[in-house]
């Protein structure tokens, strides 16, 4: 028998309970990282990457997921795309001024 649902409490209504407590959504915005005044370096590299422009975030000193973390919160920022490499953080395009704007909102020191 089918059976049209038209509101909420009555999909739960159908749906056994659950003694789980449903988990928090999880922000990855700039409560998530803490960089603690940390001094980390902002450039701009061309070279070898047949004239494309990266913007490098290195002095990062972090495990590999959390080098993602924060990876994936700075390409959300830029609106571009980006990887880790060798314990830096890669995102295309010369996107220097909004990197450092998010990284001093996360509580890092920008240099460079």
């Amino acid at each position: 028998m089918k059976m049209k649902l038209t509101s909420l409490s009555e999909l739960q209504r159908l749906l056994p309970e659950s003694d789980r407590q449903p988990s928090p959504i999880r922000d990855d915005s700039a409560t998530s990282h803490n960089g603690k005044g940390r001094s980390v370096r902002v450039s701009l590299e061309t070279q070898g990457r047949k004239g494309k422009s990266v913007t490098l975030v290195s002095g990062l000193q972090h495990n590999p997921g959390t080098m993602e973390e924060i990876a994936k919160i700075l390409k959300q920022h830029c609106g571009a795309g980006g990887t880790v490499k060798e314990g830096k953080i890669e995102i295309q395009g010369d996107q220097r001024v909004r990197v450092k704007e998010k990284l001093k909102e996360i509580g890092y020191v920008p240099n460079g």
